[in-house]
C-alpha cells in the first residue's frame, strides 16, 4: 500500500513510524510543494534584502552582528552545516537517518521552513535509493539538534556518511552509484537542514514506540499474574474505581476485568498486596502519561521547528521553536510511569513465591525441598528494576549554557529519548521475567482459564515447558519477552 503523501494534515506517531519503517517511497503533496514555493519566494527577497535575517544574512549565535553579503549566502548555508558538524561517537541505527529526513519532510511541509522544493525532492530521492544519512551518537543537547543534524546533513549533501542495507559507506559513492547528485543550497538549505528538531521527533518516535509495545507486554504478563495468583478481583470492580476518576484507572479495571472472565476464581482474602489492589491505578497512569507524550508528539512533528520562518504576511521571524521542552518532559515522565509499573511486578513475582500469600508450592517448584525453583529469578527481576529506575532519572535538568552564553537553556529531548528506549530494553523483559512466573503459577494451581489468559499462557507454553526440576531460566526470560511482544497487542 502507498503510504499517504506528506503534508496533507496533521501526522500521527503511527503513520510517522509506518513511513520510517516501510523503506519505500516518501512524497510531498501539491499542496505542501505549493507552500514550501511561496516559503522559498519571500526568503529570496528577504536575502538579498537590507534588513538583517538571522542566519541568512547574519551570523549566528554569539556571532549575530556580523552580516552576510547577498553574493556569499549559499556559500554561507555550506559553511553553516561543515562548521558544525562535530558529533560525535558511535553511528545510531540506520533507521534514524531516515526517520530524521522523514520528520525534516513533515515539518517543512508547512512551508514556514523554507525548505526548497529541489532540496525536498532530493530527500525523497535519498529516501527512494534506500539511503540513510549517519547520525552519530552524541552533539545535541536539545537545542535544534544542531552538531548531529549537521553531520547528518552532510550525508544528503553527499559529503558525509551514509547507511545503505545495514552498510556504512561514503555518501559520495552512495549517490554515484544510486546516480543522485545533491541540488545546490537555496538560501536557507544550510539551516532548513541542520538547524530544527529531526532528531528528536524521530529519537521520540522510537522511543514511544517501544513504550507502547513494552506496556501492553506489562499488561499481559499482570493478567496472567492475576490469574496465577488468583488475586481477588473485587478491586477492579466499575462503581470502585469510579469513586476517584484518575486518569485510566478505571479503564485499567475494566480492561483486567473483562480479560479475566471465564478463569477460575476462588479469593483467599480481602485484600491482597498493594502491587495487586493498585495495578489499575498504576497502570492506568503509564497509559495516560503514554498518551499524552504522544500527542505532544505529533505536536512537535507536525510543527514547525525552525528559526527564522517565514509568516503569513511575508515577513520573517526568529522563533523559540528549535527547542522541544514540552516533549522532553512527556518522554520523562512516561519513563517515571513505566518505573512504577516494573516495581510492582516484581513485588507480585515475589507474592506468587511465596506460600503463605499464593497458597502455592514455596518458589514455584513442584519438586519442593532444596529445589531453587523460581526464586533466583527475583535477583535478576531485581537488577532490571535498578535498571529502569536509573533510566527513570530525569535527564533533563542543568545543562551547560554555551555560545558565550546566548544559548544558557536547553532542554536535551534526544538525550530523554534515548533513555527511555534503553529503559524499555530492561523493562520487557522485566515483564516477561512476571510472565515466566505467572505462567508457572498457572500451571500448578490449575482451574479453568478464560479465552484471553488461555491464548498467552498458550503461547508461552508452546515455547517454554514448565518448570519442573531446577534449570537454567535465563534464557526463558528472552523467550517470553519475546512472546508477549508477539501476543500482547491480541488480548
Amino acid at each position: 500500500m502507498t503510504a499517504a503523501p506528506i503534508g496533507e494534515g496533521r501526522v500521527t506517531l503511527a503513520a510517522f513510524a509506518g513511513l520510517v519503517a516501510g523503506g519505500g517511497p516518501v512524497r510531498l503533496s501539491p499542496a505542501a510543494r505549493e507552500r514550501m514555493s511561496a516559503a522559498l519566494a519571500i526568503v529570496e527577497a528577504r536575502a538579498a534584502g537590507p534588513d538583517p535575517v538571522y542566519g541568512m544574512n547574519t551570523g549566528l549565535g554569539a556571532k549575530l552582528a556580523e552580516r552576510i553579503p547577498a553574493e556569499d549566502i549559499p556559500a554561507f548555508q555550506r559553511r553553516f552545516v561543515l562548521g558544525r558538524a562535530v558529533a560525535a561517537g558511535a553511528p545510531l541505527p540506520e533507521a534514524t537517518g531516515r526517520a530524521v529526513a522523514i520528520a525534516r519532510l513533515v515539518s517543512a511541509a508547512n512551508g514556514p521552513a523554507a525548505l526548497s522544493p529541489p532540496m525536498a525532492d532530493h530527500l525523497c530521492a535519498l529516501l527512494e535509493a534506500g539511503l540513510s544519512p549517519v547520525v552519530p551518537e552524541f552533539g545535541s543537547i536539545g537545542a535544534a539538534d544542531l552538531t548531529q543534524l549537521a553531520v547528518w546533513a552532510l550525508g544528503v549533501l553527499g559529503e558525509g556518511e551514509v547507511w545503505r542495507a545495514g552498510e556504512i559507506l561514503p555518501a559520495a559513492r552512495a549517490f554515484a552509484e544510486a546516480g543522485l547528485a545533491a541540488p545546490q543550497l537555496g538560501p536557507r538549505d544550510g539551516l532548513a537542514l541542520a538547524s530544527h528538531a529531526g532528531l528528536s521527533v524521530a529519537l521520540a518516535a522510537d522511543a514511544l514506540g517501544r513504550a507502547r509495545t513494552a506496556l501492553d507486554a506489562a499488561k499481559a504478563a499482570l493478567l496472567l499474574s492475576y490469574a496465577g495468583h488468583d488475586a481477588n478481583r473485587a478491586i477492579l470492580a466499575p462503581e470502585v474505581n469510579a469513586r476517584r476518576p484518575a486518569p485510566g484507572q478505571a479503564e485499567a479495571a475494566a480492561w483486567l476485568s473483562e480479560r479475566l472472565a471465564g478463569t477460575a476464581h476462588a479469593p483467599r482474602r480481602i485484600q491482597e498486596a498493594l502491587s495487586f489492589r493498585q495495578a489499575a491505578p498504576v497502570t492506568g497512569a503509564a497509559e495516560d502519561a503514554l498518551a499524552r507524550a504522544v500527542a505532544v508528539w505529533e505536536d512537535e512533528a507536525t510543527g514547525t521547528p525552525d528559526s527564522p520562518v517565514v509568516l503569513s504576511d511575508g515577513a520573517m521571524a526568529s522563533t523559540p521553536n528549535f527547542h522541544a521542552p514540552a516533549l522532553a518532559l512527556a518522554l520523562e515522565g512516561v519513563a517515571l510511569a513505566m518505573s512504577m509499573a516494573g516495581q510492582g511486578a516484581v513485588q507480585r513475582m515475589q507474592r506468587m513465591m511465596s506460600p503463605a500469600l499464593s497458597g502455592l508450592p514455596r518458589d514455584l517448584s513442584p519438586e519442593g525441598g532444596a529445589a531453587a525453583g523460581m526464586v533466583p529469578l527475583q535477583k535478576t527481576a531485581a537488577a532490571l528494576l535498578a535498571e529502569i529506575r536509573r533510566h527513570a532519572q530525569p535527564a533533563i535538568l542543568d545543562p551547560a549554557p554555551v555560545s558565550e552564553g546566548v544559548e544558557d537553556m536547553a532542554c536535551l529531548t534526544p538525550l530523554a529519548a534515548r533513555k527511555l528506549c534503553d529503559q524499555m530494553r530492561a523493562f520487557r523483559l522485566l515483564a516477561g521475567a512476571e510472565a515466566l512466573v505467572a505462567a508457572q503459577a498457572i500451571d500448578l494451581r490449575g482451574g479453568g482459564l478464560g479465552a484471553p489468559v488461555a491464548r498467552l499462557h498458550a503461547a508461552l507454553r508452546d515455547r517454554i515447558p514448565p518448570l519442573g526440576a531446577d534449570r537454567p531460566l535465563g534464557p526463558d526470560i528472552e523467550t517470553a519477552a519475546r512472546t508477549l511482544d508477539a501476543a500482547a497487542g491480541e488480548i
